[in-house]
């Protein structure tokens, strides 16, 4: 019997191999002892993965082996008759039908064993070459892929922690009526068993068990108190429980909150706490909080970075003692002094002493999330860490305790994962802080791998297109009202005159030059090229002539006309050479302009093909035009 015993996530956990459950005993001894050394050898946090491998190669082999009438007891690793080779290709085919195609599993269990072989291997030269080359490569199959997990949209958000605000109210209502219950009630078996302060009194001190009912409570429903038939016949009962165990379960919920009851503060803290992933919470202890006047310092464990680290959570609501208490309340541990009743510090204040009944009446370890459910033969009741994975316990039962307006369980897109609430926290984040991927990622994520599983979410992708397309308003804003200005010949000779500067918005020195032709930038003349739109102010544009047709400092001579047209020509030509899309995002805008231009002049045009065809005129583009845009 080979054991392996250690503690994962603050449990204690055992992994026995016994070989002698397998006809193939020599091999599951090998196996197991591989798994033992490599353990303790890689220093892993958790087995189960392993253990599950060689358990089913190990079943595996047995009836593959038997089937193709050989001896199970004859396989082995260092040698031996049988190539275990040609066992693994076949259990690697037997594992894929038996998980979704999405699934990782087959490639993390044939991945798992191969581990274990090949450890073997390094430390043992008897292990046949076939084998330890096999063991050196990869699974047979990849890993399945599946869609990552997106956020919950705002509105699920919102009706998520209203719900569970909600019954957060509803929990605290029913254990303080329970508290109430208890100061009333006396020990059943001198008092009698059909008082229901009784009963509450024989849940807190462990006695309320079937056996005691079934021989001291009475067996017609007409004998039993009224209250707690009010009390069973109460929504959130009727339905899930009856009889005997009925009365055992709903008794005790009256003090104790079970797994179902500490949902919402599951909820409610992982929307909170976006630093935390759900199995950091599960994981906590009293021992981890440490409350001050600032918050809580929450001491988080995360396993699989092996990174313990502490995290200040601040008041951010207003302090309970500040304000009166409802009917609902009592005073006592229904007042939570501190901070709001929501924030985290609130929560995990309201979260200790709706179990702290809990741990009064049970011995148990110092797990926040405490639940008190019936034993696996439904005879009594004990108390342990939630695990939230049991039928009637998980997130979507949870969600399906709360009606919508039609009384239908409230509409909420699947999966019912409960990441998805970290990521609808981190999204939120990104909601409300904008800006780049080093901001959004914070302190607890390396730049990558928050692209890689956070930054794909919706509200991520519509906030990316919104700051695109606000960056590209921005820039069509500042070219878009930029139109060539057209100028006839007989403006032409005006350009020195003051009135007609004044008009274009120039100088009387650069309506001159606009004369002279120094300001020509190659097809059309510009105001100013130190004043581009498209390049840093000051600097000489690069961009001429290519977006001078859709710059605001163009300026357009009717003797340029020619040019204009042999532009046109060449934007025709590059119509047929590049796909439409690049044409359109490269040329599309320009072609637009220039049929502007062409219509306020077209009795001009056949002039200026006239003189294109004497070869008066030619289109000189620089070479880094061609080469940027002609490919």
């Amino acid at each position: 019997m080979r054991e392996l015993v250690y503690v994962y996530r603050h449990q204690r956990m055992v992994h026995r191999i016994d070989p002698a459950e397998f006809r193939c005993s020599l091999l599951a001894g090998q196996l197991a002892d591989a798994w033992l050394d490599y353990h303790r050898k890689a220093g892993l946090a958790s087995s189960s993965t392993y253990v599950a491998a060689i358990r089913s190669f190990l079943a595996f082999a047995d009836s593959h082996l038997a089937a193709a009438g050989l001896d199970p007891g004859e396989a082995r690793l260092d040698g031996g008759p049988i190539d275990l080779t040609e066992i693994i290709y076949p259990w690697e085919e037997y594992l894929l039908p038996r998980y979704k195609p999405t699934s990782n599993r087959p490639n993390v269990m044939a991945g798992a064993l191969l581990i274990l072989i090949n450890h073997r291997a390094v430390r043992d030269t008897k292990v046949p070459k076939r084998l330890r080359r096999r063991a050196e490569q990869p699974p047979t199959f990849r890993g399945g892929s599946s869609e990552p997990l997106d956020e919950f949209a705002n509105h699920e958000r919102l009706v998520l922690r209203d719900a569970a605000q909600f019954d957060i109210r509803a929990l605290e209502k029913r254990l303080s009526t329970g508290r109430a219950l208890l100061a009333q009630g006396h020990d059943p078996r001198i008092a009698g068993w059909r008082s229901l302060p009784n009963l509450v009194w024989a849940a807190r001190h462990g006695i309320m068990e079937i056996p005691a009912l079934q021989a001291h409570f009475p067996a017609h429903i007409k004998w039993w108190p009224d209250e707690l038939k009010e009390l069973l016949a109460d929504p959130p009962y009727k339905a899930r429980f009856a009889g005997k165990y009925g009365v055992m379960t709903t008794v005790s919920g009256l003090l104790f909150p079970n797994e179902l009851d500490l949902q919402p503060f599951r909820v409610l803290l992982l929307l909170a706490m976006g630093d935390a992933t759900p199995e950091e919470v599960h994981d906590l202890t009293l021992g981890d909080l440490e409350f001050s006047d600032e918050g809580v310092r929450v001491l988080q464990t995360k396993l699989r970075a092996q990174r313990t680290r502490p995290h200040l959570h601040s008041n951010d609501g207003p302090r309970e003692s500040d304000r009166p208490l409802s009917e609902d309340e009592v005073p006592g541990e229904s007042a939570y002094p501190g901070s709001g009743k929501w924030d985290v510090p609130g929560l995990l204040r309201r979260l200790i002493a709706v179990n702290a009944m809990t741990r009064e009446a049970f011995t148990t370890e110092p797990w926040l999330f405490t639940a008190v459910e019936s034993t696996s033969n439904r005879r009594s009741m004990q108390a342990g860490r939630a695990k939230f994975k049991l039928s009637g316990r998980r997130f979507t039962d949870w969600i399906a305790t709360h009606p919508d307006l039609e009384g239908e369980p409230v509409k909420i897109s699947l999966p019912h994962d409960v990441r998805r609430l970290r990521k609808t926290s981190k999204t939120t984040r990104v909601a409300a802080l904008g800006g780049s991927l080093s901001d959004l990622a914070g302190d607890d994520h390396h730049i990558e791998v928050f692209r890689g599983h956070y930054a794909h979410g919706t509200t991520a992708h519509v906030l990316a297109g919104r700051a695109i397309n606000r960056a590209q308003r921005g820039v069509f804003n500042k070219i878009k009202p930029g139109k060539p200005v057209l100028v006839t010949e007989e403006a032409e000779a005006l350009l020195t005159d003051p009135g007609a500067t004044a008009e274009l918005g120039i100088s009387s020195d650069q309506g001159a030059a606009l004369q002279q032709g120094e300001l020509d930038m190659g097809v059309v003349n510009c105001r100013d090229p130190r004043d581009s739109p498209h390049t840093a102010k000051g600097k000489l544009c690069h961009v001429a002539p290519a977006m001078c047709m859709i710059c605001p400092n163009a300026v357009v001579f009717t003797s340029q006309l020619p040019r204009l047209l042999m532009l046109d020509d060449h934007i025709a030509h590059m119509r047929k050479v590049l796909p439409p899309p690049v044409w359109k995002a490269t040329w599309g805008v320009q072609a637009d302009a220039l049929k502007e231009v062409f219509a306020e002049c077209a009795d001009q045009l056949p002039d200026a093909r006239r003189q294109i065809e004497e070869g008066k005129f030619r289109l000189d583009l620089p070479l880094g035009m061609r080469t940027e845009y002609d490919r």
